[in-house]
């Protein structure tokens, strides 16, 4: 599949029966950077269930030992990640992995590809820049910890909060798409695609799902999962223009981190954007959060 493999390595199609080794493969790789690692086989079961409808997944073997996984999100814009044994030739596996992301960007009509990495994997930043990848952005995981229960949030003067209860589903998938539609991370997928990778997840949670209102108008989503990455975690949280600067996010926040902290959890996280124009990453300061780490995405301009 790329011309650039070593001979004594091949890459195939992945497929449900990778992912405990893929589990393995991810855990050593953070392991060998960050010194331990809190991705879990259910981390990885989600990853598959997202490139189902819309990805690949390639996986690059040596005799019967994976060596590295590949893992696509198609679209105008092709996302992707891939992991590498730490153990093997990462120069050479890595940059065959990345010729094939290209490889197929270019045949599902992509005009850019964007490849993320750990922002301490240097061999990896290497060879990226050495295909023509340039730095794009910073994404933080950010954490906090729940010793004690969470606070009541302070909800603005005539909004109420519910769960979702799959009513509708249709005006959620077109709030969270008008809250997020300034954001340049998001890229929105057809409805039928959302339902099935939100509505139809093995870990989807309605109950964590928590829709904030004013009268009928959705005026903000935040939808969390009971435990990712070994923590409670905030998957999004938007809140729409017309209410914004009321401190209905910072609500939402906190309302998240009672229920998660009710369900057991000691530590919620989530992702931000480092440079979110929405002041996203002093809401989640202001909150108690803090950075623990950082992944750093690359792209490269096919057409």
């Amino acid at each position: 599949m790329s011309s650039s493999l070593p001979d004594e390595f091949n890459v195939r199609y992945g497929n449900a029966d990778d992912l405990r080794a893929v589990t393995e493969l991810l855990i050593a790789e953070e392991e060998t950077l960050r010194g331990s690692s809190q991705w879990r086989d259910v981390d990885t079961r989600d990853w598959f269930h997202g490139l189902e409808g819309s990805g690949g997944l390639w996986i690059a073997e040596r005799g019967a030992d994976l060596v590295g996984v590949l893992g696509l999100f198609f679209g105008p814009v092709t996302r992707g990640w891939f992991d590498l044994d730490p153990t093997c030739d990462r120069d050479r596996i890595g940059s065959a992995l990345a010729e094939l992301a290209e490889q197929r960007a270019r045949e599902h009509g992509s005009a850019m590809l964007k490849l993320s990495a750990f922002a301490e994997n240097r061999p990896v930043i290497g060879l990226l820049e050495r295909a023509g990848f340039q730095p794009d952005r910073r994404y933080h995981r950010m954490e906090i910890a729940l010793n004690d229960r969470p606070s009541e949030p302070v909800w603005p003067e005539g909004i109420s909060c519910t769960t979702f209860d799959g009513a509708n589903p249709r005006a959620v998938y077109d709030a969270v798409n008008d809250a997020f539609s300034d954001d340049y991370a998001h890229h929105p997928l057809p409805f039928d695609e959302w339902k099935r990778m939100r509505l139809e997840a093995p870990d989807f949670d309605p109950s964590l799902w928590f829709v904030a209102r004013e009268g009928c108008e959705i005026a903000g989503i935040c939808r969390c999962t009971e435990q990712r990455w070994s923590c409670g975690w905030v998957d999004a949280l938007g809140v729409r223009k017309p209410w914004r600067r009321r401190g209905l996010g910072s609500a939402l926040l906190r309302h998240a981190f009672r229920m998660l902290h009710e369900r057991g959890q000691k530590r919620v996280g989530l992702g931000v954007d480092a440079e979110n124009p929405s002041g996203a990453t002093r809401l989640y300061e202001r909150a108690g959060m803090h950075v623990v780490s950082e992944i750093i995405s690359f792209e490269k301009r096919l057409i």
